[in-house]
């Protein structure tokens, strides 16, 4: 009796959530009703049935009676009673041993060669029966919250596998032979004793998601730039004291870096698609004017918790930037430049020593701070025109070297106070095949001609916060652009010929003068995003929104409509629509508050009903 007692009080410390089952007891759990519904549909589910063993009559599941071999179809049956047949069993192809507390699986797990998703996470398991990798078809396998120290060589005969997650283990190392498994696009290595990774690990060019999280990793291998196609990279809280250049990860759009000891910030040069960075808690000390130059998608930029003891006025490059945190560095000015970003939404300065900005500026929060930046700004261009009053002013343009252009396929003209762009500028970028042309914040008059030379190779182009009034009807010829930005200038139209392009995916005209959205911009099939805030728009053209079927972001706030169709509602697609600040009553700006789903979902219900 007290034998028994004593185990019982064993099981309880092991885990109390969970009642350990009898062998017998965990037989039980597979029932005649459950191995035909597995017969039938491929899937067997036994999460949270407080398993410790996985039980032997899950390896006989498909094993056939004297009645199953005798039974022959029957026309007067329903198709449901013939689908018990053996010849209608669909093989196994999914399993879920999920929130157990298994400490091995059984080599017979072999048999099941049709099988192409498993969830074994949150078990006890330690290691992996090499049996494992007869699983050939395997596409999807969750391992994550067990205890797994080590994986056998023939795990990484799974050839065929998209998604890995060995989350939550105790890893701490991987052989390289993780790189034969070319097909994973999904790796997650987060929360293990990792200290270094195999040479070997750029292989996996079709990966987009890789968590390397919450490890001890000192540094990560250099072949990780060949990962072509990453879009999200997490290296949050390990040892890292630099990342390698990161301007080959074409398509990367999400780094995640915080708590590590990272003392500069890495080259993003040919890194396009940024969207997202983080790298809050590490020991940066400055943001170089390079870092500014590369990165025209960025949307969120954390360096909260650092040594950044300067911000480069080129920070203004940065026309995408909405959310910026400097929380607890170093600062002792800000550049005014940082004040004309028209997105900038949420800039967190707390935990620094500024001594050009009132503390209430401070706290009254980020418009406040923005426009006592452009202020500053303002003046300190008075200043300099009362300076070079009557001086005829001796201006340089530096224009880059086209074997610099070469490289980065890149020409950048941003803030050098241009009236005119040599054409042979052009014909260089022309030579080094620029993808990239930005020439924002110039004094530009007139659509520069020669720009033409560009059109074979341009993606993006950026001629916002100049003076154009119009654009010429050659803008058609430019095939392959995606990003067009004519923000911030005096046009109030568009040629049509813009709608030739049928890549263009963000198109960007706000603070101009249009009355309303040209007609052009309704046949871009491809378009995405489309800014055209701040300007005159007094009607929202319903007809041509719906051609739009692609367009997610849309922003008409600070115009003059005066009313909003309710047919708007009815553009699902939109996952953003902003249209405060105009005429309108209706949607009320508590409706606004709430955010675009809300005001669709507002604008369905008045829709008038048939």
């Amino acid at each position: 009796m007290a034998k028994q007692s004593l185990v019982k009080n064993k099981r309880k410390i092991l885990n109390p959530v969970f009642h350990l089952q009898t062998k017998d007891e965990e037989e039980k759990v597979i029932t005649r009703e459950m191995i035909k519904a597995v017969r039938r549909t491929g899937s067997l589910n036994l999460s949270g049935r407080s398993l410790t063993t996985v039980p032997t009559r899950v390896f006989k599941m498909y094993e056939l009676s004297d009645q199953d071999y005798s039974n022959h179809v029957d026309f007067n049956k329903t198709s449901d009673e013939n689908e018990e047949n053996w010849w209608n069993f669909k093989p196994l192809t999914y399993i879920d041993f999920s929130s157990n507390q298994l400490q091995e699986i059984p080599s017979e797990i072999e048999m099941f060669t049709t099988m192409e998703t498993a969830n074994l996470q949150d078990n006890c398991l330690l290691t992996l029966p090499p049996a494992i990798g007869n699983l050939k078809r395997l596409r999807k396998l969750n391992l994550s919250r067990n205890k797994i120290k080590e994986l056998p060589d023939e795990f990484f005969n799974l050839l065929d596998l998209e998604q890995l997650s060995l989350a939550h283990n105790m890893l701490e190392r991987i052989d390289k032979k993780i790189s034969d498994m070319v097909m994973l696009r999904q790796l997650d290595l987060s929360y293990n004793s990792l200290i270094k990774l195999p040479s070997g690990l750029g292989f996996l060019v079709r990966l987009t998601d890789l968590n390397l999280s919450n490890n001890k990793l000192i540094q990560l291998p250099p072949d990780i730039v060949n990962m072509r196609g990453l879009k999200k990279l997490d290296v949050t809280n390990n040892d890292l004291k630099l990342l390698p250049k990161l301007g080959e990860m074409r398509r990367l759009e999400l780094l995640f870096a915080q708590h590590n000891n990272i003392e500069a910030l890495p080259d993003f040069e040919g890194s396009e698609n940024v969207q997202e960075l983080y790298f809050g808690n590490n020991y940066i000390k400055e943001v170089p004017a390079e870092f500014c130059e590369n990165l025209h998608h960025l949307k969120i930029l954390d360096l909260r918790d650092n040594k950044v003891e300067e911000i480069p006025k080129e920070i203004g490059m940065l026309q995408g930037l909405i959310r910026f945190d400097l929380t607890n560095n170093e600062l002792d000015s800000l550049p005014s430049s940082l004040g004309i970003l028209p997105h900038l939404q949420n800039l967190q300065l707390e935990g620094n020593k500024l001594k050009k900005i009132r503390s209430d500026v401070i706290k009254a929060g980020t418009l406040r701070i923005l426009k006592h930046l452009r202020a500053n700004m303002a003046a300190e261009e008075a200043q300099e025109l009362n300076l070079s009053e009557g001086l005829a002013p001796i201006t340089v343009a530096e224009f880059p070297d086209k074997y610099a252009m070469r490289n980065s396929h890149t020409l950048n003209l941003t803030m050098k106070e241009l009236k005119s762009i040599p054409e042979d500028v052009f014909e260089n970028a022309k030579w080094a095949e620029v993808s990239c042309v930005d020439i924002c914040r110039n004094k530009l008059c007139d659509f520069p001609l020669g720009l033409v030379h560009t059109k074979d190779y341009l993606k993006e182009l950026n001629l916002s916060m100049n003076m154009l009034k119009e654009v010429p009807h050659f803008i058609g010829d430019f095939s392959h652009l995606m990003y067009l930005n004519l923000g911030s200038n005096l046009l109030s139209d568009l040629p049509l010929t813009l709608s030739s392009l049928v890549y263009l995916r963000e198109l960007v005209i706000c603070n101009n003068s249009f009355s309303n959205i040209p007609q052009c911009v309704y046949d871009l099939k491809g378009l995405e995003i489309l800014l055209a805030n701040d300007n005159k728009i007094s009607t929202i053209d319903i007809e041509g929104l719906k051609k739009l079927t692609n367009l997610a972001v849309l922003t008409l706030s600070n115009n003059s409509i005066n009313h909003v169709p309710p047919e708007l509602g009815l553009l699902r697609q939109l996952r953003s629509l902003e249209i405060q600040g105009n005429l309108f009553r209706q949607p009320r700006h508590t409706i606004l508050e709430q955010g675009t789903d809300s005001i669709l979902a507002y604008l369905r219900d008045k829709i008038p009903k048939n």
